[in-house]
């Protein structure tokens, strides 16, 4: 019998890998290098990222920072449909939510904002087969930050160590043992099959 009732799953690397080489090359396109360029203020200014993910500016505020980036070479409402266009499926983890949805809980906790929400993934069937979604930039905290996991809880009504976590992060799989949960870093299906099996998790 599993001590989990929970199961909780990362949306990005784990249920739709993304990859941004298409965006920019595209801005590269537009201008020589500019893609290279926007590229590396985008680390610089990982801030920025963040605090778009958090909530904390608004989709106005950070459209305004990426156009500046991009030398005003693109439009708003392009640069959403762009940046967006960078996600697959990974069919094999999807197919497991209905599955282990039989006997647990399923929740989605994502680092995300409300571009890729309404321009990439928001209109993925799959994500209603979660029994809820917990999305960064609606909660108002990012992972590893207490806050995003404690919002979880508040919604399942279950004890901390009931909670088991699949993140392609580390750092962020850390910050729920922290809190009490189990989890483990998602490397590729058969790794994460091995994984539940071991623990019980039963599908």
């Amino acid at each position: 019998m599993s001590k989990y009732s929970v199961i909780v799953f990362d949306l990005g690397n784990v249920l739709i890998p993304f990859d941004y080489t298409a965006p920019l090359n595209h801005f590269n396109k537009l201008k020589p290098g500019l893609g290279d360029k926007f590229a590396q203020h985008y680390r610089d200014h990982y801030n920025v990222h963040r605090d778009f993910e958090r909530g904390t500016i608004s989709e106005d505020e950070y459209l305004a920072i990426m156009i500046e980036w991009l030398e005003n070479k693109i439009t708003a409402d392009k640069f959403r449909r762009i940046i967006s266009d960078i996600f697959t499926l990974n069919y094999d983890v999807i197919h497991l939510i209905p599955e282990l949805k039989r006997k647990y809980k399923v929740v989605l906790l994502s680092n995300t904002n409300s571009i890729h929400k309404q321009y990439g993934y928001g209109d993925y069937d799959f994500l209603n087969w979660f029994d809820k979604l917990f999305l960064s930039h609606e909660v108002g905290a990012v992972k590893p930050e207490e806050k995003i996991y404690r919002a979880v809880e508040q919604y399942t009504q279950k004890p901390s160590a009931e909670h088991f976590f699949i993140d392609d992060i580390q750092e962020y799989i850390d910050g729920a043992k922290k809190c009490g949960w189990d989890g483990v870093r998602f490397v590729g299906y058969e790794k994460l099959i091995t994984e539940l099996k071991e623990r019980g998790i039963i599908f």
